[in-house]
Formats: structure tokens, sequence, C-alpha cells
């Protein structure tokens, strides 16, 4: 398993804003669903971010246009779907540590959130997006949590993507990773399984970078990213300076 090593991408990463950060984007309506679109329309790679439970958070906007913008000589077009249309899980009920907040979570992840039906509609959301931004020439993916597990799931045969990165990814399943097609980029924190990231990469057969961030929190990129640590705030930008790097290599 590759362990914390330098990140070229990481000297082009900005520092992250800790409070109310601005969007670079804009919201466009797919079809009756919202999408937040950002990156210059110049560029011929995208990438498609499959979000986390908690929706449009700061931390997912901003992790957005650092994939974008933060680097000058290689921009992407980045498209973040909102698959909750405006209902994501409130993060009151994360940690679920009673019966109710179990029952809200397993709720949540049988309706808005069921992976199956999610998968499902991610290639006609990337074709659609494709017929809209003609200039586009090859896609990327990241998901991060539960979106890890639709990018493992959406990385088989017939993938629209050229190469997939996952987050902190919640459900690894080793036996997922037998099936991928494209390149594969893992970020994992101190709260997945040790033995299901480990036993995922071994199973990998593509090129891949699969990596923990030992003393992160599940989440730590997305919307349980606390910007306000300082120690939270350096591995929030060193891992999106990963992400870079493994893009730049694949796309």
């Amino acid at each position: 398993m590759a362990q914390q090593g330098h990140s070229e991408a990481c000297c082009t990463v900005p520092p992250a804003v800790v409070d109310n950060y601005k969007p670079k984007g804009d919201y466009i309506d797919l079809d009756g669903m919202q999408v937040y679109t950002t990156g210059p329309p110049t560029a011929t790679s995208a990438i498609f971010i499959i979000y986390d439970i908690f929706g449009f958070s700061s931390q997912v906007l901003q992790g957005a246009d650092i994939l974008a913008h933060a680097d000058q000589s290689h921009q992407y077009q980045v498209f973040v779907p909102d698959f909750f249309y405006g209902k994501p899980l409130s993060h009151d009920v994360f940690p679920p540590d009673n019966e109710d907040k179990k029952k809200q979570l397993g709720e949540f992840f049988a309706g808005p959130a069921n992976p199956q039906e999610t998968v499902k509609k991610v290639p006609g959301l990337v074709k659609k997006l494709g017929e809209k931004y003609t200039g586009i020439k090859k896609w990327g993916s990241l998901g991060m949590c539960w979106g890890g597990k639709i990018v493992s799931l959406t990385s088989q045969s017939g993938t629209p993507f050229t190469a997939s990165a996952e987050v902190h990814p919640a459900m690894v399943d080793p036996n997922d990773a037998k099936g991928f097609k494209v390149p594969v980029c893992m970020l994992a924190s101190g709260d997945e399984k040790p033995e299901d990231v480990e036993n995922f990469r071994k199973n990998l057969s593509v090129d891949n970078h699969v990596e923990t961030f030992k003393d992160q929190v599940h989440g730590w990129m997305a919307g349980r990213g606390d910007l306000k640590n300082e120690r939270v705030r350096s591995e929030y930008e060193r891992g999106y300076g990963v992400l870079l790097d493994f893009y730049h290599k694949h796309l």
C-alpha cells in the first residue's frame, strides 16, 4: 500500500478556505437535476463527482473548485450532480449512535441513496453532460464516502470513465476491485477497515494508487472535514494534490 509521499500537484493546491467559502462555479439544470459546474469550458477532460450523503457541502464544492482550477497548466471541467434533489442527510444523523438515527440512515440508504438505483443514473448523466459540453474528450470520476461505492460499481465493464478515484470510501468490498477496468486512486481514512482496503488493493489488476491517511476521519475531504483543524486542513489539501497527480497521469 502506498504511503505518504511527495505530490507535485500539492505545490499548486491553494490553502483551503476555512469559513464562508464562496464557490467559483455555477449550477445548471439537467432534466430537473441541479448540477454544480466549475472549471474552464476549454478543458477537454472532465471529472464527475459523486458526493457524500451530506450533499453540496462547502468542503465538496471547494474540492471541486480545487480540481478544476488549482493547476493552471492542466485544468478540468468538474460536475457535481445533486443526486438527492436538495434533500441530503442531515449532519445530526451522523454518527448513528441511537436507534432513531440508525433508522433514519437505513431509510436514506434504502431510498435516495440506494446504490443500485444511483448506479443506473450515472451513464445517462455522463452522456447528457457530454452532449451539452461537446469539447470533453475524457471523463474521470470521484466518489466520496457513499459515492466511493458508486464509483466502484461504475468502473466495471462498460464504464464511461477513463480513470476513477475514491476518497474515504464507504462499503469497501475487495470483490469490487476484481472488476475494475480503469486506473483507480483510493484515499482511505483511518476509519476504513485496513484489511478491506489492503485486500481491495491486492485484487486490482489495473494501475492504482492506494493510500491511507491514518489520522484522518471518514469524510475528511468532504462533508465531515473540519477545516478549522490545521492537521485536517493540511491533509485535505494534500489529498486533493494526490488526486490531481492521479488525474494528470490518466486524463
